[in-house]
């Protein structure tokens, strides 16, 4: 019954810490470097992230740097930026690639924060199925007399509230993306 609910919310936790990824790549106008996370760059055939080959530097509040360790690699460095969705044209000066980041409209503010938002109930989604998964197992180990009616109803009021932090979690971490697009 223990190992159903720790691998329940193992699996919660991993879901939280996938949301805070996915939502830490999400461009709010300010320089993060964790909006390359998911552009690869070509390096002698390998598929290699950027800041596996590059010093990745915030120069100023809307600048980031990118200074590659192998000079040669910038033009590879550059396309791959451009053909990213990250929807920003790279400055290449021979030496390091600079991205500014625009100031967000209005409108792309609240696109922004729509897709927040979808996120952060896409993974309380995500938390929900896992209760019900943890919730079957256990009645299945209720109808195989592993467990008693007691160890069941202590088990599922136990897996809400873990369900209810998680969900609390997710709802915080997405507040907080949104609160940093609006004030940005």
């Amino acid at each position: 019954m223990k190992a159903t609910i720790n691998t329940a919310k193992e699996k919660m936790e991993k879901s939280v810490a996938a949301l805070e990824s996915e939502l830490s790549t999400i461009r709010a106008g300010r320089a993060n470097p964790s909006v390359l996370n998911k552009i690869t760059v070509d390096y002698y055939g390998v598929p290699t992230q950027i800041n596996a080959m590059a010093a990745v530097a915030v120069a100023e509040a809307r600048i980031l740097v990118i200074t590659p360790w192998d000079a040669s690699t910038l033009k590879n460095i550059e396309k791959a930026i451009l053909a990213s969705d990250i929807g920003i044209t790279p400055t290449n000066d021979g030496k390091a690639i600079r991205i500014a980041f625009p100031q967000l409209t209005e409108e792309r503010r609240k696109e922004l924060v729509k897709q927040v938002k979808k996120m952060g109930e896409e993974s309380k989604v995500a938390l929900r199925n896992i209760r019900r998964d943890a919730l079957d197992k256990l009645k299945t180990m209720k109808k195989n007399s592993e467990i008693t009616e007691d160890d069941l109803k202590d088990a599922e009021k136990e897996m809400q509230n873990i369900t209810d932090k998680y969900c609390d979690k997710a709802d915080a971490i997405a507040a907080a993306k949104e609160k940093e697009i609006m004030t940005v």
